[in-house]
């Protein structure tokens, strides 16, 4: 499949901006989608791994302090429209552990655990009292727990907990406690999700995920084995060809799922694969991530929307799902010793990689765009904090698996 330049979306949003007041916004706006267009033959060269990862982790201390509600979340995103937007629980959650590991990586990181800190204390804040956390960002509208956001907030409690102590643990036993009050006898969870289209979520494999975290930080096997419940009732719904049903988002995407949604739901299963050394479920995972190498274009990227026969249908990408898919891929070359998933994962990342500024305003270096190019309709004309935060994690485990594979050439 070739990239087209997704006409349709360009002359939305040429439309759009016609109508707007906002001209200095307006006229970055437009720089992102010339900038885009003529990158559309070819992007700049790969700036590397270590250059990305520092200039991602900059942005993603922009977004914290920039988040318009200052309240020590990190912003959803920054819009070439509107500006920063509001912190967002959720991926405020999962962006800890991965600043704390940065941190650890870093002569001097007290600032990045300063920041996870500042992040945590806020989200102990929004808790509900029976433990769950609100969906969406702006605090929550629709002003329900949500499943999936307080699963990955776990991320960020387990990671305070074992990185600064006990202050963290009650606030991550109440919310695994709140996630297995809720769930049903097969697995499942089937509460009410007002930011998602009604039913099942098989991407709910990256709660489950969250509980083994949680568990592990805890030492209760009750939260893993509840977790591991929900990714085996999500892999015995796989169908042949490795497609999962149930991996949509909204009415849109229903049919032909996000590359986002479909990595969640592949970690999700890796994880538990992993965690409960379970052959089974890491031959589930074997069938999709070959399915998902099946749809990896020339350049590396994959299609942002994928329909069950893997086919592509979208003409742009999702370049968080490009991350998360190249992580799975990473885990499953340490894991079986496959070279083509080390080589796609590594072409995934260089690029996204390659769209990323090294240059420029703050609020748009180091961040990474819900779509390339900007206009695609995911994330449209945004940078979002969890495509950052997934593309630092690939980043890295890219560079461990080259380190051990080079140990291992000299070994030789």
């Amino acid at each position: 499949m070739k990239r087209t330049l997704g006409i349709k979306h360009l002359f939305r949003y040429l439309s759009t901006r016609l109508r707007t007041a906002h001209l200095p916004r307006t006229v970055k706006a437009w720089a992102g989608v010339l900038r885009d267009a003529c990158h559309m033959s070819g992007l700049p060269e790969d700036p590397g791994n270590a250059r990305c990862v520092e200039a991602c982790v900059e942005w993603l201390l922009e977004a914290q302090k920039h988040s318009i509600s200052k309240d020590g979340g990190v912003a959803r995103h920054f819009d070439l429209n509107k500006g920063w937007s509001e912190s967002y629980p959720e991926t405020t959650g999962y962006i800890i552990p991965t600043l704390l590991d940065q941190a650890g990586r870093m002569e001097d990181g007290g600032c990045l655990r300063e920041a996870a800190e500042r992040m945590l204390c806020w989200l102990v804040t929004i808790q509900l009292p029976e433990g769950g956390f609100l969906g969406g960002h702006g605090y929550g509208n629709g002003r329900v727990p949500v499943v999936f956001d307080t699963g990955q907030i776990l991320f960020g409690l387990a990671a305070g907990l074992q990185e600064f102590g006990q202050d963290y643990e009650m606030p991550l036993r109440k919310a695994c406690d709140w996630l297995m009050s809720n769930q049903d006898e097969d697995g499942a969870w089937r509460v009410p999700n007002p930011f998602a289209v009604p039913g099942v979520h098989t991407w709910e494999t990256h709660v489950a995920w969250g509980m083994l975290v949680a568990a592990e930080a805890l030492g209760d096997p009750a939260v893993a084995a509840a977790g591991l419940r929900q990714i085996r009732w999500a892999a015995a719904r796989q169908l042949k060809n490795g497609w999962y049903p149930d991996c949509g988002l909204s009415h849109r995407d229903r049919e032909s799922p996000l590359t986002h949604t479909i990595g969640y739901t592949l970690r999700g299963i890796l994880e538990g694969a992993m965690y409960a050394k379970d052959d089974g479920l890491l031959r589930a995972v074997v069938v999709t991530a070959d399915a998902l190498m099946g749809a990896q274009l020339a350049d590396g990227s994959l299609p942002g929307q994928l329909d069950a026969n893997w086919k592509a249908a979208a003409s742009w990408s999702c370049l968080t799902g490009c991350c998360q898919i190249a992580l799975c891929w990473l885990l499953l070359h340490q894991i079986t010793g496959r070279e083509d998933y080390f080589d796609a994962a590594c072409r995934a990342n260089a690029f996204v990689r390659r769209t990323v500024r090294m240059h420029g305003p703050s609020e748009q270096r180091g961040g990474v765009k819900g779509s390339f190019p900007v206009w695609g309709s995911y994330g449209q004309f945004q940078y979002l904090n969890w495509a950052c935060k997934f593309l630092i994690d690939a980043c890295v485990l890219e560079e461990t698996v080259k380190a051990d594979k080079q140990q291992a050439g000299g070994r030789g």
